[in-house]
């Protein structure tokens, strides 16, 4: 799918992994729905971006929100083609504390509700809306593309919740993969390492050397704009579907 003129919902979008995909897919001629619940940010870049792009504050989770989000999307473009998921949540808790009780139930809920539970949210609700417009000339109607963590697979101590969050969108790719292939809608992941995003803004160097260290090459921290850069590599190429992808450098994150 070439993106020039293509419509794009990228969820979390105001910030981080979503601001950088929002940026490149803009500029390379989409048109973009940024979806997030950060006023602030998401009015300032949509108003960066002008008629490219509009804001639509979301709560991934909520079903109605979400039916919103599609809704600014067919209201200010008329169609939808594209829909990628970066919004998540990942404070870490073990599920046993230092005094020997267990941690709250409610901590594994709420971050499995935001991550996995809102990523299917709107891959629902955006194949829905893709299926109401007509295939392109190889039978193509969208693509979907979830953002995972390399916690799926190396997940660390304290990590539980949020490895298992990032575990099952890593393992419903393939079957809605299967499911929505009949209707020409790929379905792929990023399974991300660790990318610079502003939630290391306030790490110091040490912190940062030490995150690295395991990282065969290249030896710093990703950047948002390869995440970015990978999603439209997806959207161009038709043959990846059903799949995840690390782009981590080769890292394998040690217990902790």
């Amino acid at each position: 799918m070439d993106v020039m003129n293509k419509v794009a919902l990228v969820t979390g979008g105001a910030s981080g992994l979503g601001a950088a995909t929002v940026r490149r897919l803009v500029g390379a001629g989409a048109k973009a729905v940024i979806v997030d619940l950060n006023d602030e940010l998401g009015s300032a870049l949509a108003g960066e971006l002008g008629d490219k792009a509009v804001f639509a504050n979301t709560d991934v989770t909520d079903e109605a929100s979400v039916e919103g989000a599609i809704a600014a999307a067919m209201d200010a473009y008329g169609r939808l083609d594209i829909a990628v998921n970066c919004a998540g949540i990942g404070p870490p808790k073990t599920v046993i504390t230092r005094e020997g009780e267990r941690s709250p139930l409610k901590h594994f809920q709420s971050i499995v509700q935001v991550n996995l539970i809102g990523s299917y949210n709107v891959v629902a609700q955006a194949a829905e809306a893709m299926l109401k417009h007509d295939p392109d000339g190889e039978g193509e109607r969208g693509v979907i593309i979830n953002t995972a963590s390399i916690a799926a697979f190396d997940g660390q101590i304290g990590q539980s919740a949020y490895a298992a969050s990032k575990g099952g969108i890593v393992g419903m790719t393939l079957p809605i993969a299967r499911e929505l292939a009949r209707h020409g809608i790929r379905v792929m992941t990023i399974a991300p390492g660790y990318v610079h995003t502003p939630l290391f803004d306030g790490l110091p160097d040490a912190a940062i050397e030490a995150l690295t260290a395991t990282t065969l090459f290249p030896k710093r921290l990703g950047r948002p704009e390869e995440y970015a850069h990978l999603v439209q590599s997806i959207c161009e190429n038709m043959m990846l579907n059903g799949e995840t992808i690390r782009m981590d450098g080769a890292v394998r994150m040690p217990p902790k």
